[in-house]
């Protein structure tokens, strides 16, 4: 029987990997059910030609519900399962791993990165003419586990309007209500972070 969830995993991973923002095995994707597990990418498989045996279905505490052939979830499951704690509307998680998006987290050290006053970020629900945005930047450390408290623990001190969040040279974790919309916020954050890079080399 066919899952409407991995399916439309598959199409992320497929949009994403032709854009160069998945390229081999990098980057990991998320979906919620209703009974609040998820789906997510298995660790070491290609995101140009996944199927339904590179999923992963995880409980909220970490346990393996199911899995097919020994597969073994994304290295960066425990992000995800901290935001799906933090944020219970969220239904989907995006990681991708783009040029730009590390780029953006080399201008400054700030632990914080603003966006510039885009339209884009209407798509964010960000409506209001000139706004005054950022996103969190986290250090990118070895130990996954150490950046998933570091998420916690910020995320729990902090409220941001932005559904995201960067990883210093590592790339954008994205989410949102449903699996769509999150696949069309990856696409408008990279927009952003492309735009950031331009106006740098540009000076605008």
């Amino acid at each position: 029987m066919s899952n409407p969830h991995i399916e439309q995993l598959i199409h992320a991973a497929t949009t994403f990997y032709r854009n160069g923002w998945m390229v081999g095995t990098s980057g990991n994707l998320s979906a919620r059910q209703d009974d609040d597990s998820f789906w997510i990418t298995a660790s070491g498989r290609s995101k140009g030609t996944m199927s339904s045996h590179d999923f992963v279905r995880m409980s909220l505490s970490g346990e393996i519900l199911e899995a097919v052939d020994g597969a073994r979830p994304s290295a960066e499951t425990s992000i995800h399962q901290v935001i799906y704690t933090r944020f219970p509307r969220a239904r989907a998680i995006y990681h991708v791993h783009s040029v730009e998006g590390n780029l953006v987290t080399s201008f400054n050290d700030s632990d914080e990165a603003e966006l510039p006053p885009l339209e884009m970020l209407k798509g964010f629900q960000i409506m209001e003419e000139q706004p005054k945005v950022t996103i969190p930047v986290f250090q990118n450390h070895s130990d996954v586990a150490r950046i998933a408290r570091e998420i916690h623990s910020r995320f729990q001190a902090q409220q941001f309007r932005m559904p995201a969040l960067l990883i210093r040279k590592h790339g954008v974790t994205v989410w949102g209500e449903t699996q769509e919309e999150a696949l069309n916020r990856v696409e408008l954050i990279e927009y952003l972070f492309k735009y950031m890079v331009l106006a740098r080399q540009l000076k605008l």
